[in-house]
């Protein structure tokens, strides 16, 4: 997987305020940059998350058309979660899918890493790709808090779906998909 660029460090001066939730942290610090400025800026601090493009052996993709009270509606979205304490991205990858689309994947591809919104938060997002899938007889219990429909769709329906700009899909559904239709090849279609 592709690292991230050399990082260069801020200098933290001050931490002014945290406000904790339930997967992240919201802060407000009084920061040096690397080429000398200072000012406050805010980030919401993230423990960074997992994705897989999940493809059955019929070339069909399976994604989850999810609640997300942040925006009040629901949005077609790959199988996705956020890392518990001490769990890598692949661990938490299988458990999300099994989790939220009933599947396990036996064959498991690096995709890279996604960085959503560098401009306000430190969340990085481990894409991946999950072939030789396995319909699961008995789901594992989830987040409480989640309201998923479970779809299989073609690549081109997806594809579709996406150049048409008709229907909202999150960023890091696009950055994955596009990781994969050039993993596979598939850009022809």
């Amino acid at each position: 997987m592709a690292p991230l660029p050399n990082s260069e460090k801020y200098k933290l001066l001050e931490n002014i305020s945290e406000l904790k939730a339930r997967k992240l942290s919201f802060e407000i610090n009084k920061i040096q940059l690397p080429k000398g400025h200072c000012g406050n800026y805010g980030i919401i601090k993230h423990p960074g998350a997992a994705l897989a493009v999940p493809i059955n052996d019929k070339g069909e993709i399976i994604i989850l058309n999810q609640y997300r009270f942040a925006i009040q509606s629901r949005i077609l979205e790959f199988p996705a979660g956020t890392l518990e304490e001490g769990e890598n991205p692949l661990s938490t990858i299988k458990r999300e899918l099994a989790e939220e689309s009933g599947f396990t994947a036996k064959k498991w591809d690096e995709l890279g890493l996604m960085i959503p919104c560098p401009g306000y938060s430190d969340e990085k997002i481990h894409l991946f790709l999950a072939r030789d899938l396995e319909e699961l007889s008995e789901i594992p219990k989830g987040d409480e808090d989640e309201d998923i429909e479970v779809l299989r769709m073609t690549p081109e329906k997806l594809n579709s779906i996406i150049s048409s700009g008709k229907e909202a899909l999150d960023g890091k559904t696009i950055s994955a998909w596009f990781r994969a239709l050039q993993f596979l090849n598939l850009n022809e279609r």
